[in-house]
């Protein structure tokens, strides 16, 4: 039986040969999708944006569900073989009319890229009292996966990637109060709690979905300069954290650190479609590459950011509540 990554068993760098500084289309050269189909969730800005152009560069047809359906049609006007949909991640009944239209059509889905996600917002809920953080970058992506299984099995080798961050160092995931209803709202504490629970469910989705055929890989894609992840937050908290002078400028340093978009989409890429990983899944990876275990000693680059990923976040038995709670809140029998 093959190795799974509880407690970051398999958290050890393949030497692929690229880095930080390599763009989504090195990666891809030479790969062929040609006849794939994809699902990239956020896929008509940011990194998300870029992760299309490449996929569809590359032969596949890409299918983005986004909630403004306008701007997506002008992001995305000038990209072939693209499709574009309606889903909203804060909407489990648009998660399941979007899954459930890609599954009636038939087609196998040989790429899901859970790349939709947002940060540094106040405190919302959804519908059903859930954190809107952890609605969105954490329990759309297991509805998705779970509305979307059959199309995923019927691919005979489909990969799932689900874009975390480093940020899931800012904090494990809260069982006792994950949203927020005793304790003291913090967004980035909250974000941390959304983007740890999308880690532990990668690993235990790829531990089960492997003997069918479709692996999980999550990731952090970098700290980037130009998406609109930060649209919610003010210059003044940039300036707390030191990422800004007083002036409003960033930081040299800072912008010295980050990014561009064709970077930040590159690690993506390379989970979705490395054979390095053919045999190889359920581990959370950054700079193309398998992110080392952070014992507390890796390096701290310019200080915008640590590397490496919690033991938290690919502990087992954490794994299997997040499942099991998962299953309860959304009401979903997910049995693969």
């Amino acid at each position: 039986m093959e190795k799974n990554n509880y407690q970051g068993a398999l958290q050890q760098p393949l030497n692929s040969g690229f880095g930080s500084t390599t763009t989504a289309i090195e990666v891809i050269d030479g790969i062929d999708l040609t006849g794939k189909i994809a699902i990239v969730t956020g896929g008509n800005t940011g990194i998300g944006l870029e992760t299309t152009k490449v996929l569809a560069a590359a032969g596949a047809t890409v299918i983005v569900p986004a909630r403004d359906i306008e701007k997506a049609r002008l992001n995305l006007k000038y990209i072939p073989k693209v499709e574009i949909e309606p889903m909203n991640l804060m909407d489990p009944g648009s998660i399941d009319a979007f899954a459930k239209k890609f599954v009636d059509s038939g087609r196998p889905l040989h790429l899901l890229i859970n790349n939709a996600g947002i940060m540094w917002v106040p405190l919302e809920r959804d519908g059903r009292g859930i954190e809107s953080q952890l609605a969105t970058n954490y329990l759309g992506q297991f509805q998705l996966v779970a509305r979307l299984w059959p199309a995923l099995k019927q691919a005979n080798g489909a990969r799932v990637v689900n874009v975390s961050s480093y940020g899931h160092q800012f904090g494990p995931f809260d069982f006792a109060d994950p949203n927020f209803e005793q304790r003291e709202y913090q967004t980035l504490v909250a974000y941390g709690q959304s983007k740890t629970a999308s880690n532990l469910f990668t690993m235990e989705l790829d531990e089960w979905a492997k003997a069918f055929g479709v692996r999980a890989y999550s990731l952090h894609p970098g700290t980037i300069y130009g998406t609109e992840l930060g649209r919610d937050a003010s210059i003044e908290l940039f300036k707390e954290m030191g990422y800004y002078t007083e002036d409003g400028n960033i930081r040299p340093e800072i912008l010295a650190g980050l990014k561009d978009i064709p970077q930040g989409a590159a690690t993506t890429i390379w989970c979705a479609t490395s054979p390095m990983l053919d045999q190889i899944g359920g581990v959370y990876c950054e700079d193309c590459d398998i992110a080392e275990l952070d014992s507390g000693t890796i390096g701290q680059g310019n200080g915008l950011e640590s590397r490496g990923v919690q033991g938290y976040s690919l502990d087992e038995q954490n794994a299997k509540s997040l499942w099991a709670w998962s299953v309860q809140v959304t009401g979903l029998p997910f049995r693969l």
